[in-house]
């Protein structure tokens, strides 16, 4: 609307200005040498406006013409980066949808049509490392990283590389590098974080912990668990060398992370240190009541020095009641009971987890049948089911499996990744096998079978049972295929007197005839000592001697 009323007025002036010319008498001359105008102000001030016109027409015509070969120059460079552009775009496609071909093609297009483009360098970069040219792609990022606005994205993609050529030392490096450029930067700040902790660098490893949550990196409740995890790991590895750091780490560890089980496993054996007692165990208890552990379950046991073994024994039914039905709970309860000479107890714990045992289920039923009834042949039965029974609850992150707890994880160098959880077990290979250890494991663990009085054969073969005579028992017992083919079990029977007869008519020991080549016994040998009993009871001489006169007789 103002514009409007802005070229309304305008139109105006100009029109009152051209009148107050139109109206004005005078008249203007001009002499230049032999040349005199005469003419009047109205059509004066008409030629020096027609005169500025072409004027400024033809300057604009010889200020195009001068411009011409910069218009072309620039018209040709932004060809040139648009088709550069338009080829970064299809290789990033290409690299999206993994075509090497045009991936590799569209980044070569780029590199000579736009190669100051930073996206350049990245397909550059992202095409090399689809066609595995790891050289290629380290160059690609060097460049980025030499650049102001591409430096950060260069020193990733260096540390990536680094990573794969497993040189963790300027992985590292460029890590550091791009955290002194963007301290909130996530990768570089877990990077660094993961390698002091690996160092043992718990102070540094803090201090970056602080840096994060200062950049909203981690909320606090996330920074709480952290820093509990670090605070546990340089109070373990301080417990002998600084006993005082070790003891205000973990009792800081102990309130920020509650639930995580080596904390307070610490903690309560340097309460339990002091005579704190109930204070160690609720501590136990909070840990517990989050995640059963056997750590946990053996430090609540051992709570107090000096105490007896029933005493134990109650404190670890106490500790299972608080979470009932689980595993850890029933395994502490029997520790505690065969330690106490309980055996019973220590049976009725375990009752609910024989049937599939895991490892350290068998180990304590081989463990309980020695100490009970002294019965090695039971132990050991139960030994063989735990080499092939479910595995146990450990220590796991990322697939690796631990002996004990650690702070961040060997494979990713990710903090506070170890959970007390059952691993992941290997398929059996053979199922036949199984079945066949599984039916030999039921034979040594079941109880003797009486031998059965005289049978009828007649009974045994409508019974569908197979008989076996008591002389051969011992020598033609079922092996463990066969235990598992047979459904019946076997009924041992008395042998009649024909086939003793028969038996007692074999030979007890059964000659062996020597080769022809055999030179036998030296002639120094007493020839009265070897005789032949194929020759009707008649002594013969042994030896050389003995075997000529076999061949003339």
């Amino acid at each position: 609307m103002l514009r409007i009323v802005f070229f309304l007025g305008l139109i105006a002036v100009v029109g009152l200005g051209a009148a107050w010319i139109a109206q004005q008498n005078g008249d203007i001359a001009l002499s230049i040498g032999a040349w005199q105008i005469d003419t009047s102000l109205p059509v004066f001030v008409l030629i020096l406006i027609v005169a500025f016109v072409v004027v400024s027409l033809a300057w604009s015509f010889l200020r195009g013409v001068w411009r011409v070969p910069a218009r072309l120059r620039r018209h040709r460079k932004e060809k040139r980066i648009a088709r550069g552009r338009d080829a970064i775009t299809n290789g990033l496609i290409a690299v999206g949808t993994g075509d090497l071909f045009s991936a590799r093609r569209h980044a070569g297009i780029a590199r000579k049509l736009a190669q100051h483009d930073p996206l350049a360098l990245v397909l550059q970069a992202q095409a090399a490392q689809l066609h595995g040219d790891r050289d290629g792609a380290e160059r690609a990022f060097r460049a980025m990283a030499e650049r102001a606005d591409t430096r950060l994205l260069g020193l990733r993609g260096l540390f990536v590389e680094s990573q794969r050529n497993d040189d963790p030392y300027t992985a590292v490096a460029m890590a550091e590098e791009a955290l002194k450029i963007a301290p909130a930067s996530p990768w570089a700040s877990q990077a660094v974080l993961g390698f002091r902790c690996a160092k043992g660098d718990w102070d540094g490893a803090l201090a970056i912990l602080e840096n994060n949550l200062a950049a909203g990196l981690i909320d606090p409740v996330a920074y709480r668990r952290q820093r509990g995890v670090l605070l546990t790991a340089r109070a373990l590895e301080t417990e002998r060398s600084d006993r005082d750091l070790s003891r205000t780490s973990i009792m800081e560890a102990a309130k920020l992370a509650p639930t995580l089980a080596p904390a307070a496993t610490l903690a309560a054996k340097f309460l339990s240190e002091d005579n704190q007692t109930r204070r160690a165990m609720r501590v136990l208890e909070a840990a517990w009541e989050a995640q059963p552990q056997p750590d946990v379950a053996d430090a609540y046991v051992h709570v107090r020095l000096g105490d007896s073994s029933r005493e134990r024994l109650a404190r670890a039914e106490f500790l299972a009641g608080r979470a009932p039905g689980n595993i850890e709970g029933a395994l502490a309860v029997a520790r505690a009971a065969i330690d106490a000479s309980e055996f019973a107890r220590a049976r009725d714990a375990l009752a609910p987890f024989i049937a599939a045992p895991t490892k350290r289920v068998a180990l304590l039923m081989a463990e309980l049948e020695r100490a009970e009834h002294g019965d090695d042949g039971s132990a050991r039965a139960w030994m063989l089911r735990a080499v092939r029974a479910a595995l146990d609850p450990a220590w796991t992150a990322d697939g690796y499996v631990s002996d004990r707890w650690r702070p961040v994880s060997p494979v990713t160098g990710r903090l506070d990744a170890f959970q007390w959880t059952t691993p992941v077990a290997a398929l059996p290979g053979d199922k036949t096998a199984a079945l066949e250890s599984s039916a030999l494991e039921e034979a040594l663990l079941a109880p003797p079978r009486p031998v059965v009085a005289a049978a009828d054969k007649e009974t045994a073969a409508q019974d569908n049972t197979p008989v076996i005579s008591s002389a051969a028992a011992v020598s033609s017992a079922p092996a463990p295929a066969e235990l598992v083919n047979n459904a019946q079990p076997p009924v041992f029977r008395s042998r009649p007197a024909d086939e003793i007869g028969r038996a007692a008519s074999i030979p007890a020991v059964i000659p062996i005839v020597r080769a022809p080549d055999d030179p036998g016994v030296p002639d120094s040998a007493p020839e009265d000592d070897f005789t032949d009993p194929d020759r009707e009871g008649v002594a013969q001489p042994g030896g050389l001697k003995g075997f000529l006169a076999r061949l003339v007789g």
